[in-house]
């Protein structure tokens, strides 16, 4: 069973200009809940003329923006967290309906959107720029400018917040922007136009393009007038972006997969390291990029561990997203849902299937999965290497500090590390061993929206988060003075001594 939420619309229309847009060719795309597959609105399918004329917009509406004080956007940027936060029931029951999350853990995605709006309202005022003085002679200081027109292209795994990342930076810069939302998962979005509105964000700041990523997300890789691109995604689509924006040589900030370690050693507390192991990789679905889904345990601890993790996988509630009691919902939609029991095959030839590895039985129809546990994962077996973005976790055990390192690196990714053991030096080696772009010891995934966020190898080009994103969105300039007579070598004005 499911629940529609109240306002639920039955057509989800672009936003170009500060006004609700059809898509100009008229085409449209069906949207279908991940509880029953069936159809409950109709999203315009933007294509080239669509991104164009939000392109224009944008950059019609950019330089009133980004002359704007700072103070006066941070103001803005408040006022659309209070309007993100006056809707957070309804923002969180449209995103359980649509991505398939569980109510409870929408309701978290809610206060995240709010908390980046206010976070780079405090980053942009208080961030100052850098001067440098050559003596007497000469300063030289940096201004940051915005970049213009900002293409943001957002996943479908918690897609308004993921969403509230990209435009609270990119406006906090002073850019305009066009955002292609996911298509699988456009309905919270739908809520942004009310949003911004009610905030005082000028027509045309932002954006709004719905559609197909072949389509719409191309068009706005091609699109001339939009010089830099922040997306987050798979890595294949991330490497098609990077090619595409190299024909205008786009600025790209690229995050992507993830097959991020858990390392567990004998003498960590394994209460805690099971909690996070647990919550890591089935929470949110499993459809989160710093999953730990490869869990490695030394082996004096290997057997008691791996049969704890498949006793609690057992445990956990899967439901339908609007069940408070619900720990995993429904996976977003048919074609992932058969990506991930395709994954589930192939697991079953390659290693020990310990837990889960089918639909449960009380759910008869929706994308659900059991969470599931696989043992005795060889390193080069396919669901230790590739990604799989569901419940599904691959364990393996290790016997030396060197082979955990080595197990840890033996992928093409590199998002996230998680490392538990009582022995700090050994944790700070191991952290600075492991091919990562963020590392946690003994703690379970908690940011500091301060710190840079991206990852190495397969997982990502670039950094955002704290000042690292304003850097992304603005263009750096040097600008050099003179303070006294200027002595500059004489040529072509007779004698050269």
């Amino acid at each position: 069973m499911t629940t529609n939420p109240e306002g639920l619309p039955s057509v989800i229309r672009h936003w170009i200009g500060g006004e609700p847009a059809d898509s100009a060719d008229g085409h449209t795309f069906p949207v279908a809940d991940p509880v029953t597959n069936t159809p409950y609105a109709q999203a315009a399918a933007g294509g080239p003329a669509d991104v164009d004329r939000a392109v224009s917009a944008a950059q019609a509406a950019f330089p009133a923006w980004a002359a704007l004080g700072n103070r006066a956007r941070a103001n803005i940027l408040n006022r659309i967290a209070d309007a993100v936060e006056d809707r957070h029931e309804r923002l969180a029951a449209f995103e359980s309906y649509d991505s398939g999350l569980p109510i409870t853990q929408a309701r978290g995605q809610a206060r995240r959107a709010a908390e980046n709006f206010r976070y780079f309202a405090d980053v942009i005022v208080a961030l100052g720029e850098e001067a440098f003085r050559q003596g007497t002679d000469q300063i030289s200081y940096v201004v940051r400018q915005p970049v213009g027109v900002a293409g943001l292209i957002t996943p479908w795994n918690t897609p308004f917040m993921l969403e509230s990342w990209k435009l609270a930076p990119a406006l906090a810069s002073g850019c305009a922007l066009v955002l292609k939302p996911a298509e699988w998962t456009p309905l919270s979005a739908s809520l942004w136009p009310e949003i911004f509105a009610e905030a005082g964000v000028p027509a045309g700041v932002v954006n709004i393009v719905h559609g197909i990523g072949d389509e719409a997300g191309q068009a706005l890789v091609d699109h001339p007038g939009v010089p830099l691109i922040s997306f987050t995604g798979s890595t294949d689509t991330g490497r098609h972006i990077i090619r595409s924006s190299a024909q205008h040589l786009k600025t790209t900030s690229m995050e992507l997969g993830g097959k991020s370690p858990a390392v567990v050693f004998a003498d960590a507390d394994l209460d805690a390291a099971l909690n996070s192991v647990v919550f890591g990789v089935f929470s949110l679905n499993g459809e989160r990029c710093t999953a730990g889904s490869r869990v490695l345990v030394e082996r004096p601890v290997y057997e008691e561990f791996t049969r704890r993790l498949a006793e609690r996988a057992e445990q956990v509630v899967v439901g339908p997203p609007s069940d408070p009691a619900t720990e995993v919902g429904a996976l977003v939609h048919p074609e992932h849902y058969e990506r991930v029991l395709n994954y589930i095959g192939i697991g079953r030839r390659e290693a020990n299937l310990i837990a889960g590895g089918s639909r449960p039985d009380h759910l008869t129809e929706g994308n659900y999965v059991q969470p599931t546990v696989f043992a005795d994962v060889a390193r080069d077996a396919r669901i230790f290497q590739e990604e799989i973005f569901g419940p599904v976790v691959a364990v393996a055990p290790f016997d030396t500090e060197a082979e955990a390192i080595e197990l840890a690196n033996a992928t093409p990714y590199g998002l996230a590390a998680y490392i538990w053991t009582t022995n700090l030096q050994r944790g700070h080696r191991i952290a600075h061993a492991v091919e990562s772009g963020m590392v946690w010891i003994n703690s379970h995934n908690v940011r500091d929206l301060r710190t840079p966020f991206g990852g190495v190898k397969a997982s990502g080009v670039g950094r955002e988060g704290g000042a690292h994103s304003i850097d992304f969105y603005s263009d750096s300039k040097i600008v050099h003075v003179a303070l006294g007579e200027v002595h500059v070598p004489t040529f072509g004005g007779g004698s050269s001594r």
